[in-house]
């Protein structure tokens, strides 16, 4: 692998991406950023706050504020957008460090122009997500499921202008309902070792 080289994995909800994330990590001998941005992030923003609720809230979508950040102080800016500016300060800085796998987070947009980025997209079937919904997700519904998804959708869009899940945005989507997670993990791994001998 190239130096610096950072792959980034958006999920579908139920569909473990998570788990795909952690493994390609542990292959690569990379860090695995997820949650703990937000906590990195946090450090900036918040002071003495719960970082159970900063990372509940971290996802919320503002209801009444201007999508445009370019004309506010950094004062006056809402506190969910100084959120986002932070996270994606801990990205870039985390790009120029080292290599990485990072989970969500809108990495693939906040990254796009640097080096050596892979984005993927993990999802599956309904099936699939409803039968780890079972054992990861306390029994969730697959309306349930899908009410996360919308949230991350809306705020994907809030921020990005983007279409969360479109095709175009991604090297390769992979459905894992018919592959083990480690199968997809291996794939993304493969794919990265191929784009990068495509490129010298």
């Amino acid at each position: 692998m190239k130096e610096k080289t950072l792959i980034t994995i958006t999920r579908q909800y139920g569909s473990g991406g998570k788990e795909v994330a952690s493994i390609v990590a542990k292959k690569l001998g990379f860090r695995c950023y997820d949650r703990n941005i937000v906590a990195m992030a946090a450090e900036h923003v918040y002071d003495g706050e719960d970082i159970n609720e900063l990372l509940d809230r971290s996802y919320n979508n503002p209801e009444n504020c201007l999508g445009n950040l370019g004309d506010f102080a950094y004062e006056r800016v809402p506190t969910h957008n100084r959120m986002y500016i932070e996270q994606a300060k801990v990205l870039l800085k985390i790009a120029e460090r080292e290599s990485a796998v990072i989970l969500g987070r809108c990495a693939d947009y906040i990254l796009r122009d640097q080096p050596h980025v892979y984005s993927f997209f993990i999802y599956a079937d309904d099936e699939f997500r409803l039968e780890r919904a079972k054992t990861h997700y306390g029994e969730r519904t697959l309306k349930e499921l899908d009410e996360e998804d919308k949230g991350r959708k809306r705020y994907y869009a809030y921020y990005t202008g983007q279409e969360w899940g479109n095709p175009r945005h991604y090297d390769l989507m992979i459905n894992v309902s018919k592959l083990s997670l480690e199968n997809a993990a291996d794939m993304i791994i493969k794919y990265v070792k191929l784009r990068q001998e495509n490129e010298e």
